[in-house]
């Protein structure tokens, strides 16, 4: 697995660091967005725009990408770095 990962618009996650990466269509993922905001532990990765995934980090953050969960677990996978 790689060190790092690209989720969209050159920012990077740690790899190690990543517990899952899910959809935004959920309530319960909806939820745990507003609750991270709530407690500054959202990271917001978007660049403006639309959130396509969210990753759950160890720490408890919760990080938005634009990027679809399915491209953002094969860069994950790959440990590709490019956008």
């Amino acid at each position: 697995m790689a060190g790092i990962v690209n989720v969209g618009f050159s920012n990077f996650v740690a790899a190690e660091k990543i517990v899952a990466i899910v959809g935004t269509e959920s309530a319960p993922i909806r939820r745990m967005m507003v609750d991270a905001r709530k407690a500054d532990k959202l990271v917001n990765a978007t660049q403006g725009h639309k959130a396509r995934s969210v990753i759950l980090t160890d720490n408890s953050h919760v990080i938005l990408s634009a990027l679809q969960p399915d491209k953002v677990a094969r860069r994950l996978e790959s440990g590709v770095q490019e956008e």
